[in-house]
Formats: structure tokens, sequence, C-alpha cells
């Protein structure tokens, strides 16, 4: 079982040898912690399954929405303790981009598929002030993506200027991308004014895209396949401190750190 309420989007898939048993993702408010047992219950119901029964739970920890990740990390440890089933942790922006990636592919009338290579993906999280949860990743098509940069809040102007550099030494090294895909909150970090330091490289898409449970369920499966995590010692990945603990460690009552 997967779980993931790191976006807008709760997210909830029953998976199984990378098939979808079943799958919730319900958009809109973020409310998640109201919706998210129910919605649980209901997907276990129509799959005909049982807590006991699932073979482990696996979690998108992040990065995104502080309050809204830890939901999915709380409900997916205490469950996994529950019911005496390993749990795995698995990135947020790592799901978003291989679900944008394949969203991206379905709709492109463009990009041929067969033709050999690879592509970047960069998934894209709003994080205020002009900043983004972002990374970047690299698939071949048949895999998951790959990481090639980390998980991490980052400013996009400097963001771009960072992945003109990486772009111009993969042309160098003759590693060169055949496409560049910016996927997930595109409309606020990916307009053709941000991205034109980018232009004449290579081939450069936006895809907007909400995160899908399946995507969490299928990272999952590989995590399980080689371990999984500490209940008591998983954390959400927040990038960033929260603005309250901010604001706290400011004050003469929280230091100065």
């Amino acid at each position: 079982m997967a779980l993931d309420t790191s976006t807008a989007t709760l997210g909830v898939a029953i998976t199984e040898n990378h098939r979808v048993v079943h799958e919730i993702n319900a958009s809109g408010e973020r409310n998640h912690s109201v919706h998210l047992l129910p919605i649980i219950e209901q997907a276990l119901q129509a799959s005909g399954t049982t807590g006991s029964e699932l073979g482990g739970i696996s979690v998108g920890i992040g990065p995104g929405s502080y309050t809204g990740t830890r939901i999915a990390v709380s409900a997916a440890k205490t469950l996994a303790w529950a019911w005496n089933i390993p749990v795995a942790g698995v990135s947020s922006l790592q799901a978003l981009a291989w679900g944008g990636l394949m969203k991206g592919w379905a709709e492109s009338q463009s990009l041929n598929q067969d033709q050999q290579g690879h592509d970047w993906i960069i998934p894209l999280l709003d994080a205020r002030r002009g900043q983004a949860y972002t990374a970047l990743f690299v698939s071949d098509g048949v895999n998951s993506p790959q990481r090639l940069a980390p998980d991490a809040i980052r400013l996009m102007v400097d963001w771009v200027q960072q992945l003109d550099k990486l772009l111009q030494q993969a042309k160098a090294d003759g590693n060169q991308p055949r496409c560049l895909w910016f996927v997930g909150e595109t409309e606020l970090h990916a307009s053709e004014e941000s991205l034109a330091p980018l232009r004449g490289i290579t081939d450069i898409k936006t895809m907007p895209y909400e995160l899908e449970g399946r995507w969490t369920g299928f990272l999952g499966e590989e995590r399980h396949s080689h371990g999984s995590d500490d209940i008591h010692s998983l954390i959400p990945n927040y990038t960033q401190l929260s603005e309250a603990e901010a604001n706290l460690r400011k004050t003469p009552e929280g230091g100065s750190k």
C-alpha cells in the first residue's frame, strides 16, 4: 500500500508487481488528516485486502507541504506497527518525476520514444518566494527515474542557471539528454521567460501534473525489494524549517541558531 500527502493531492494506491490493484487520488482542499484513513479503508475494501495481508507500506516522505507530509508518514508508521509489516519511505519528488514523465510521453506527439537516448526530469512543487521543491532525475524509459541531483528547496532563478551548466557539461561529454521535462507545478515555475536560458541546448517540455499514488507504490516496491526503514527512525524530508520553527529560533526563548 502506498500513501502520499505531501502535495495538494492525497494519493493512496494498492499495487502488486508494478500493477495497480486499486488507486484513489483525491485532489482539492488540503484537509488530508480528515480524509486519509477513510480513503485507506476504502482502498483496502475495494481491493479485497486486509492490512495484515499487505507485503508492506510505502510512503512519500516529501519534500512538500510541511504539515501534509507528516500526515502520511505518521499514518504509515502507525499502521506498519499495528499490522506488523515493513514500511519504506520514498521521495515524493521522484514519484512526481516518474508520473509526470509518463503523462508527458502519453500526451506528446512530437517526441519519438523509440529514439535512443535518455531524458532529464525536473519535478517542481511551489515553496513560495520564488522557490521550488525540486530535484533532477534521468530516465531511459524502461526503469524508474534515477537521481542526478538531490531533493532540495531552490530559488528557481539559480536552479535554471545550475541546470544550464549541467546541460553544457553533458553536451561536452557527449551525454546530452534528448529532452528536458519540467513536471508538476509548472505554471508557477516553468514559464517561457524563466526557462529562456535553457533554450537551444535541447528540447524542453513542460507537463502540469498532480501526483498519483501509484508512482509512490512502484518506488516503494523497489525499496522493499532491497530492505525497509526502521519504523521509529523514519521521518519526513522537510528540506527546510517550518515558518513557525524559524520564527521561534529568532526569539530569545528559541535561541539564535
